[in-house]
């Protein structure tokens, strides 16, 4: 009886912020793919530990840790757990993220030290912590996950979009400086991306902003959680070992036309 490979068999992941939304969707997909995850949280439990029941139910183990990612000390704990948990890593997965979403002339120096703190700097310093456990497996991979407003200019984002901009660039530099190591860095940008909390916005401030954004989005829908998570095990696959300091993006076309200027079936 010939039995399948799959492509992430006894690898072990982490992925930061995994409990719900994006995060989620990347821990299942690799769990799918035959990896041990290791879910991280920080607020909400529950989520975190339905992930986690949903992993084991796929024959794989899960790790749940609490740490903030925001603070060194965090850090420091979500780390040693992986190493006396799981004893080893193969992935990380930079996907916990915050931010103030105020005016320019509205932020205050605490958002925008908590934004870089959890969206920049926890990568880093992650990176570093991670660098050890994955020498010592011969190599590994890390995606970061940043977004559009990184360049585009998005209402009430500047703290958010600078964040993710530096997450980029630490994502280039990280490329680079761990090559020698055998880790392939690289970062996906997703656009607009239909989860709960982008429904429970669109309940509370517009009703037709999900029907809209899909009608402007040249593949003729939202993506999805799995689109990104799919991306990011590719990223994590020896078919994407040349693919280095990279942001792909993911939104289905949605940021090349100009707006409005969504060619319609038989119109010309």
């Amino acid at each position: 009886m010939i039995t399948e490979q799959l492509p992430f068999q006894d690898k072990v992941v982490l992925v930061t912020g995994s409990g719900r939304g994006i995060g989620r969707a990347i821990a299942l997909h690799f769990a799918r793919l035959g990896a041990d995850v290791v879910i991280n949280f920080f607020r909400n439990r529950r989520p975190a530990e339905e992930t986690a029941a949903a992993i084991q139910a796929l024959g794989r183990h899960a790790f749940l840790v609490k740490a903030d990612v925001g603070e060194i000390a965090g850090l420091d704990a979500l780390f040693q757990a992986v190493e006396s948990q799981a004893g080893c890593l193969d992935i990380l997965i930079s996907n916990a993220a915050s931010g103030y979403n105020r005016p320019v002339m509205e932020q205050k120096p605490k958002g925008w030290d908590w934004t870089m703190n959890i969206n920049a700097r926890a990568l880093l310093f992650a990176a570093q912590r991670a660098v050890p456990l994955m020498r010592a497996r011969g190599g590994g991979a890390i995606v970061s996950i940043s977004r559009p407003g990184s360049t585009r200019v998005l209402p009430e984002y500047v703290v958010v979009g600078a964040s993710k901009a530096a997450l980029e660039a630490v994502t280039r530099y990280l490329a680079v400086e761990l090559a020698p190591y055998n880790i392939v860095v690289n970062a996906i940008s997703p656009g607009l991306v239909d989860t709960e909390a982008l429904r429970h916005f669109d309940a509370a401030q517009d009703e037709d902003l999900l029907q809209r954004a899909a009608s402007l989005t040249p593949a003729g829908r939202l993506v999805t959680p799995l689109d990104i998570a799919q991306v990011a095990a590719f990223l994590c696959s020896p078919a994407a070992f040349m693919i280095r300091g990279q942001t792909i993006l993911v939104d289905g076309g949605y940021t090349l036309p100009v707006e409005g200027a969504v060619p319609r079936p038989g119109v010309k």
